[in-house]
């Protein structure tokens, strides 16, 4: 275990630029950017699943009523994280320079893009929600509920996107326990008004599936509050008190977009890859996408973990490629890659044993229990790729290598997933196993593309 995690083994001779910090400092300063990113990440993924959660007691049609609304919402917010990549990937590059100016034109120039698309996301949205429904595959018999709950969504969707564009700056500059806060605070608002407002509890009227959806977007609107103030702080590295220009300056808006772009086409992919992908699994039936649902919920758990791993390995690689230390951020990429797979090897256990009780933890229903305990071996075994692929491509975000990034993405979520997906599912008839099985392959491939992209080295070279 001492050599798995000594620093010394991560690079070769020839790698070295200068003096490597102890394993200890590695390690800590990794931790602690790291820790409140995971829980931000956690907090972030349980939204969509406490929403499932809390609707379960109103049976399957209501979990996929929420549940189906998941993958049109990421669509629509796709421009919105792809500008985020970018977002974080500048601001770590310019606080490695030492540029507190361009670092605060990077997030201004941020607020002003997220506002305008956001609201105009929000608008299309909510116009063609029951369209949009349609094609993603929803039943007519969940249908009504879906569209309720997707309107009332989209009016969270600008709060959502400037909370998580701010974030993403203070992020890149190490302050990833603001954006921890903005989201914890955001969870215990959803769970409290979803518990009052579904059930009508008290003098709180019973909303049902509408309840969830206003719950959440309180939840978001409370998010951008907190996350706002953090720009209002005097000493903050990022704030509104630090002079500096709100104009949209070539200077400033070029590395973002050199970024943003690539990523954006990466989004545009895996958006529209998952989107084909669950109206696929959706034309199973309720049954079976109640499970899907369910158990999409459960791997996000995993996904957060690599998720907030990969914020912190991003955050520092982008850092220490802007001090001109690219030999630091191969360390800091393997050291998340270690701590991936250590946090990976405990919860493959309690995925592996807990199968039954944590899908009932969403439904009562036997059969959805008995499927989704059998799709859960399907979790367990992905459980280590998913981490570890996440956190290679968190690195090469990082450094700005997105195109890359953006290419994989097309060939394995936009192609090979969904393609995969129905020929397994439908001609050969495995029905649900054949979706999972088409993630399990979709997982594999993007992790040895991404671990061949970061031990190439290539991205080290990328100038923003």
């Amino acid at each position: 275990m001492a050599d798995f995690l000594t620093v010394d083994k991560m690079l070769k001779k020839e790698q070295l630029l200068g003096d490597l910090p102890a394993s200890k400092t590695v390690y800590k300063n990794f931790y602690n950017i790291a820790w409140p990113a995971t829980l931000e990440s956690l907090f972030v993924g349980m939204i969509g699943a406490v929403d499932t959660l809390m609707v379960g007691s109103l049976g399957k049609g209501a979990i996929t009523a929420v549940g189906i609304t998941n993958q049109p919402k990421l669509v629509l917010l796709a421009a919105i994280f792809s500008l985020n990549i970018g977002i974080t990937a500048v601001t770590a590059r310019r606080k490695g320079q030492g540029d507190q100016k361009g670092a605060n034109q990077t997030v201004r120039v941020g607020i002003i893009v997220c506002a305008v698309a956001s609201l105009l996301m929000s608008v299309l949205g909510f116009i063609f929600a029951k369209p949009i429904l349609n094609f993603s595959g929803a039943d007519s018999t969940y249908l009504s509920d879906a569209v309720t709950y997707f309107r009332v969504l989209m009016f969270s969707i600008p709060f959502q996107a400037l909370n998580l564009t701010i974030n993403a700056a203070q992020r890149g500059c190490g302050k990833t326990k603001i954006s921890l806060v903005t989201n914890l605070t955001s969870n215990v608002i959803n769970i409290i008004l979803d518990f009052l407002l579904i059930n009508g509890i008290g003098f709180f009227p019973k909303l049902e599936v509408k309840g969830a959806a206003i719950a959440t977007t309180v939840g978001a609107f409370i998010a951008f509050c907190v996350s706002l103030v953090s720009l209002f702080r005097k000493n903050g590295y990022l704030s509104f008190h630090y002079k500096a220009s709100w104009s949209l300056q070539s200077i400033v808006i070029h590395p973002i977009t050199k970024v943003s772009s690539s990523a954006f086409i990466e989004q545009v992919f895996m958006r529209i890859g998952f989107l084909a992908y669950a109206a696929i699994v959706a034309r199973l039936g309720t049954t079976e996408y109640a499970t899907h649902i369910i158990c999409m919920n459960i791997l996000s758990l995993s996904f957060c973990f690599g998720d907030g791993l990969s914020n912190a390995a991003s955050a520092l690689v982008g850092q220490n490629i802007g001090a001109k230390r690219p030999d630091l951020s191969i360390v800091y990429g393997k050291t998340g890659q270690r701590l991936a797979f250590l946090i990976s090897s405990i919860v493959f256990f309690v995925f592996l044993f807990g199968r039954s009780f944590l899908v009932s933890l969403f439904s009562k229903d036997v059969a959805i229990i008995a499927l989704g305990s059998n799709i859960m071996l399907f979790i367990v075994v992905c459980t280590h790729m998913q981490t570890s692929q996440v956190v290679f491509n968190g690195c090469l975000r990082g450094a700005g290598d997105t195109a890359y990034v953006a290419a994989i993405s097309l060939i394995s979520v936009a192609l090979v997933r969904p393609l995969l997906t129905w020929v397994l599912c439908y001609p050969i008839g495995l029905g649900l196993y054949g979706a999972w099985t088409a993630l399990l392959v979709d997982q594999c491939f993007r992790l040895v593309t991404s671990y061949k992209r970061f031990s190439s080295g290539k991205w080290t070279t990328i100038v923003l």
